[in-house]
């Protein structure tokens, strides 16, 4: 732990990642755990829980856009 509550993460595991200088990173504490989530990974995951309640052969991005000219339509 550095100065200030700064936390390094060592060159081996930034590597493991494909974090570079500048990437943001999502911070959870899980059981006591602080765990270290790349954005791609968070992204990742939320996806895999939204695909788990949205039926197969359905497309939230197209009734979104459909929805959206609906709404321009009306406009």
């Amino acid at each position: 732990m550095g100065q200030g509550g700064r936390l390094v993460i060592p060159a081996p595991y930034r590597k493991a990642l494909g974090l570079r200088p500048g990437d943001e990173v999502i911070l959870r504490l899980e059981d006591g755990e602080l765990r270290i989530l790349t954005l791609h990974q968070a992204l990742k995951r939320a996806r895999r829980i939204v695909r788990r309640y949205v039926p197969k052969g359905r497309s939230l991005v197209r009734e979104l856009i459909a929805e959206r000219r609906r709404e321009a339509q009306r406009e």
